[in-house]
């Protein structure tokens, strides 16, 4: 590693403060928060932060959350789900207003990253909260000169429950070259032809592009879900080392 590998390590340790610039609301318990940083992150695409807070008395808690936004964009955006008896969620998700400030470092991580620059089809399958790092390729694809071809499949438990819905929508309505597949695991609404139940080795043949192609692969979501959608991949004959997966559980 150089000196310069060394020091910009060494900068993304360093805590610094972002301002609340907008909060959007995506689902009934998820909130997008629009950041505004004194020294922007130069993130990539499916990175991640971490954020502390402090309370009165000096107790600190602190959670890393992915971030949403593209590396193009001017805001930093880091999608939270509410979590029951979490210490930072229900904060963020709840109390937050626009103007306050947060303890944010970053950016963090380097193997579960996408740049528009890749080659080869990306495929992005998400589960619940999962399709957060997920939707900053997309957004950053969306931006870029050139997109390759990409598929999302997206496992939530009821339509409702699905973040970015409208935005995913819209971008596959301009974009042949993108597809959208929900998975409802839960409840459908009348008259749903889409995919009912979980995703399995059954719907990832249907849909996926064939390992011929040697799409990269990105899963993420809780780590049961992980471990399956590997699991039926790496089955239907995809190459382990162009499958990417990021994992969540509850917080600790």
């Amino acid at each position: 590693m150089t000196a310069t590998d060394t020091a910009t390590a060494a900068k993304r340790l360093e805590w610094q403060l972002a301002e609340v610039r907008d909060i959007r609301s995506e689902t009934y318990r998820v909130k997008s928060l629009l950041l505004e940083l004194a020294q922007p992150l130069g993130h990539r695409a499916g990175q991640h932060v971490d954020i502390r807070l402090t309370a009165d008395d000096g107790y600190q808690a602190q959670r890393s959350y992915s971030i949403s936004s593209a590396p193009e964009d001017e805001l930093l955006s880091l999608t939270v789900e509410r979590v029951i008896d979490g210490e930072v969620s229900p904060y963020l998700v709840d109390e937050l207003r626009v103007g306050d400030k947060l303890q944010l470092r970053g950016p963090i991580g380097s193997h579960f990253v996408w740049t528009s620059e890749a080659s080869d089809p990306l495929s992005l399958i998400a589960g619940g909260a999962g399709v957060t790092p997920l939707m900053a390729m997309l957004r950053h694809r969306d931006r870029a000169p050139r997109r390759l071809p990409a598929l999302l499949l997206y496992s939530v438990r009821r339509l409702e429950d699905a973040i970015f819905r409208d935005e995913l929508e819209a971008m596959a309505r301009r974009d042949t070259g993108l597809n959208v597949i929900y998975a409802l695991t839960r409840g459908q609404p009348e008259g749903w032809q889409g995919r009912r139940g979980r995703i399995d080795k059954t719907l990832l043949a249907a849909t996926h592009f064939p390992p011929s192609r040697r799409p990269t692969v990105y899963v993420c979501g809780p780590s049961g879900f992980v471990e399956s959608i590997s699991g039926s991949l790496i089955e239907l004959g995809f190459d382990a080392g162009l499958i990417k997966t990021e994992r969540f559980g509850p917080s600790g």
